[in-house]
């Protein structure tokens, strides 16, 4: 495409770029905390907002069942299908599930406030923003180049935060999309073409209540639960000489993210129960991850008599394997990026877990890239005080769009 097309497509996003904003404020202004999960209302402003637009949304609910047996209480998934004749077929996906603001914050979470050219709220930059970069990279295509070739379809999904399985899975398995190429949500200072894979398990450490004046009497889950955490942890240490070859991914790690039990101070604990993560490197295999898992488990429970434990896998996220079909993405966000941004923005792989796995085991090259600043530590996403600089949400805007010309180049 000549050089001048890609200055028309910039120029456009210049001039609508306060839309774009104000279109990214009115979707964190609607907040969709997982848990709880009840995220159509904001599938449904979303679909409003597109619709003024001139983009139809199509509203692919999930059924009442599958989302309560999923722990969420509502989901509806958007799609925005904009065929332009033969050829393939780009989807953008992005999620608009976010885990709740938690403490500490020092603006509104769901407040879009500005303040020195950057947006403060939950998902900001993760990853509602790609809502607006992928929506108004669409706008500008459609305004300036007007393709006769290939199709855009836009994907906002709502269960990234549970796996994906409601969210890209759902609609995989059903044919809603099936598309050639596919970019998701990501940050604008890097191509991610691989990324850890995550396994979540729950375990239930049963003891017998006692009242604490006469604690021999019954048999102290917490204690057991400290004694399993501490052979855990020793595991975790281990993981520090395993090294994965792919750049910008370290080593294994596992954490134990929450925890509870008892009754009462007086009352020796029957129960606890703890949750861990444990993220995969892509040379690892998930199964003997798993099973490795469980052994520590079982021989540290089986060191404190009368313990018994329960183990529940509560998620298993693969790890992103790049597919050799994906190089048209990544050749065209890393030129277009390089342009717009004046720097080199390298492929590479993430510690992350995030949904284009699920696509790539579908067959469907993919690759992460949209709106965000160089790393998560900058973005402050799952932390209090989340923002976006306006200018990262533009430029990756621009590179969006200049590469959707090329990528439905005839």
């Amino acid at each position: 495409m000549p050089h001048a097309d890609y200055a028309a497509l910039d120029a456009w996003i210049d001039t609508h770029f306060d839309e774009e904003v104000r279109f990214l404020q009115e979707l964190v202004r609607v907040p969709t905390d997982t848990p709880p999960g009840n995220n159509a209302p904001h599938a449904e402003r979303t679909a409003a907002l597109l619709e003024a637009m001139g983009l139809h949304a199509e509203q692919h609910a999930v059924p009442a069942d599958e989302v309560r047996a999923a722990g969420m209480q509502s989901v509806t998934n958007l799609v925005v299908r904009r065929r332009f004749g033969p050829g393939r077929t780009v989807l953008l996906n992005a999620h608009g599930d976010v885990v709740p603001p938690g403490e500490g914050w020092t603006h509104d979470p769901y407040g879009a406030e500005i303040v020195d050219g950057k947006m403060y709220g939950r998902a900001t930059a993760v990853s509602k923003c790609d809502f607006a970069s992928y929506t108004f990279a669409l706008r500008a295509l459609e305004a300036v180049v007007q393709p006769r070739h290939g199709s855009v379809e836009l994907l906002f999904t709502y269960d990234e935060e549970f796996g994906g399985e409601l969210g890209p899975a759902w609609l995989l398995r059903r044919g809603i999309v099936k598309p050639d190429l596919m970019i998701a949500a990501g940050f604008s200072y890097q191509v991610i073409t691989a990324h850890n894979g995550c396994l979540q398990l729950e375990v239930t450490v049963h003891g017998k209540m006692a009242h604490a004046a006469i604690p021999d009497s019954g048999i102290d889950a917490l204690q057991a639960a400290v004694h399993i955490l501490n052979a855990l942890y020793a595991q975790n240490q281990l993981y520090q000489s395993v090294h994965s070859a792919v750049e910008g991914i370290t080593h294994p790690y596992l954490n134990v993210g929450q925890i509870e039990g008892g009754t009462n101070t007086n009352v020796v604990p029957g129960r606890v129960t703890f949750k861990l993560d444990r993220r995969m490197i892509p040379e690892e295999n998930p199964q003997q991850v798993e099973d490795t898992l469980r052994s520590v488990i079982a021989q540290a429970a089986a060191q404190c008599p009368g313990v018994r434990v329960d183990i529940k896998r509560i998620l298993l996220a693969r790890a992103l394997q790049p597919l050799p079909g994906n190089q048209p993405l990544v050749q065209a966000l890393q030129h277009h990026a390089q342009a717009v941004f004046g720097e080199t923005v390298p492929a590479m792989g993430t510690p992350l877990y995030t949904d284009v796995r699920l696509f790539c085991e579908a067959g469907i090259a993919g690759v992460i890239y949209g709106a965000g600043p160089r790393t998560v530590l900058e973005s402050h996403a799952k932390r209090a005080d989340e923002r976006i600089d306006l200018q990262d949400l533009r430029r990756a805007t621009q590179v969006i769009a200049r590469s959707l010309a090329d990528l439905l180049a005839p």
